[in-house]
């Protein structure tokens, strides 16, 4: 199997795990959201510490935590990344499945818009449209559906802010969720011993099985950025581009037909829209993709 394969296979691995992620929260839906964030944050503070002290690399992360520059923008990762948990987790399991799948349908293109206010990325006119046709999505949404899909623009817009800050960092994906979430290690586990002595922790009411599933959450969360992180080294930004849209398409299939959530005409029109716009997107990039490889060839 050539490299690129394995990487293809890898990113599939790391998005279908992604877009299945709500079958599991949805076992864990008798703990209340903060909770499971914090068994999130906590077990994979162990998992990702292991795993480094494994491989040899707990060394980098030490150098790092001498720079404090880096440890302020972890710090504001750190806290992005919990709230888009928290979000997503409660959205999950309060049956909005469908609406925050299209964040993640939506947040590439947030991304674009972005690199343009912040990085001063110029935008060509195609661009332009398919931002226009996700927008007017949005907009539909809020004004004939009758709701602000504000579950969606949050898990957006924090995932992307969380994109940008990463973008510049100077940590490799396992080392820096393995700092993210060792800042916010303490925090959490002092929050998991407050419930417990409150009577209200699910991990101390939950049998065995239920308890493996909380402290599990550490590997779910760590597996698949690890595959997605072999794959970017591997296949072309194309190609992790497109197959990134696996993981809303399989949330919004569980969300339609797993837990059948409703998705009125009002919603089908809404998220057409922005598909609209996400196929413009991406295909004017992978036809810019072409030509490039194209040139050399032509010389």
């Amino acid at each position: 199997m050539t490299e690129n394969n394995k990487g293809l296979l890898t990113a599939l691995g790391a998005f279908t795990i992604w877009g299945l992620l709500p079958l599991y929260w949805k076992t864990l839906s008798t703990a209340i959201p903060i909770e499971i964030v914090c068994h999130r944050i906590t077990w994979s503070t162990a998992t990702t510490i292991l795993l480094l002290i494994l491989w040899g690399k707990a060394g980098k992360l030490l150098v790092v935590l001498k720079d404090k520059k880096v440890i302020l923008r972890f710090v504001l990762t750190s806290l992005l990344l919990s709230v888009n948990w928290l979000i997503y987790i409660w959205a999950v399991n309060s049956n909005y499945i469908v609406e925050s799948s299209l964040g993640y349908y939506i947040n590439p293109l947030v991304n674009v818009l972005l690199g343009v206010f912040f990085l001063k990325e110029q935008l060509r006119k195609i661009q332009w449209l398919s931002i226009l046709f996700a927008f007017s999505g949005v907009c539909y949404l809020t004004f004939a559906y009758g709701r602000f899909p504000w579950i969606a623009i949050v898990l957006a817009l924090t995932f992307g802010l969380y994109g940008l800050l990463r973008k510049t960092a100077s940590l490799p994906s396992l080392e820096g969720l393995c700092l993210e979430t060792s800042l916010l290690f303490i925090p959490a586990l002092v929050v998991l011993i407050f419930l417990a002595t409150q009577g209200q922790s699910d991990f101390v009411q939950q049998d065995s099985n239920g308890r493996l599933l909380l402290v599990s959450t550490g590997l779910v969360t760590s597996l698949p950025l690890l595959l997605f992180g072999y794959a970017a080294r591997k296949i072309q930004l194309s190609t992790l581009g497109i197959v990134q849209y696996l993981a809303p398409s399989l949330q919004l299939c569980t969300g339609l037909f797993v837990y059948e959530e409703s998705f009125p005409r009002e919603q089908i029109i809404g998220f057409s829209l922005v598909w609209c716009g996400l196929f413009i997107y991406a295909t004017e990039g992978i036809m810019r993709h072409m030509g490039r490889k194209k040139r050399p060839l032509e010389t």
